[in-house]
């Protein structure tokens, strides 16, 4: 008896139907082992199972699924409340929360750090960072160009971070080549760790400076 052959992967009735979340985590998979720009409307269909067409009732194009896709890595972040610390602990905490958050999706948030829309006003880091600079008595007036100069500050950390920038600066002059001129070895993490702490100190300085000088102001 004839074996009766299989339609072709992408046409056959999934088992499961397409949904939107379920695109998303497909897609962040995606992302995650080759990166934003390699990830096509065919290519998620494919690892769905499913008609590319079909993803198209769903998501009307690439962008939207990107969208998404950071939305919901977005909402993975939790701004855990510290009350009982001190603002500047609580703002320390935060940025390396989100450092985590970041480190857990690199090729994503290298991505949506480059969007000017990436940063919404609900978004649970935003607010976290909100109440901090109100727990640090910022003038109501100045909180949301201040939030705005730390996410600068702080996704411009990551950047230089997730695309290996930061790393490569520690190895240019004046740190000696290695022999023959060779380039010297790129840092060990507690070094880029340091140097992150560093920057978040540096940051805290400027802000308590910034605070000091609003409350000298007449």
């Amino acid at each position: 008896m004839e074996k009766r052959r299989k339609p072709p992967r992408g046409t056959r009735k999934r088992d499961v139907p397409l949904t939107k979340d379920g695109i998303y985590a497909t897609a962040l998979q995606l992302i995650d082992a080759d990166g934003v720009e390699a990830l096509t409307m065919r290519k998620l269909a494919t690892e769905l199972d499913a008609n590319p067409m079909s993803l198209y009732h769903h998501v009307p194009n690439k962008d939207a699924v990107l969208h998404g896709v950071a939305e919901r890595v977005g909402s993975q972040f939790r701004a855990r409340e510290w009350e009982d610390l001190p603002w500047q602990d609580r703002l320390r905490q935060l940025a390396l929360d989100f450092r985590k958050l970041s480190h857990r999706h690199p090729k994503l948030m290298a991505y949506s750090f480059a969007r000017a829309d990436y940063v919404q006003p609900e978004d649970p880091f935003w607010q976290g960072l909100i109440n901090i600079l109100s727990a640090a008595e910022v003038p109501a007036s100045e909180i949301p160009r201040v939030a705005a100069s730390l996410c600068a500050v702080f996704t411009g950390l990551l950047v230089s971070e997730l695309t290996g920038a930061l790393q490569r600066w520690t190895t240019l002059p004046p740190a000696p080549a290695g022999p023959g001129g060779e380039d010297a070895p790129a840092p060990a993490k507690d070094v880029i760790d340091a140097m992150f702490n560093c920057a978040l100190d540096a940051t805290i300085v400027g802000l308590e400076s910034h605070i000091a000088r609003t409350r000298e102001e007449p």
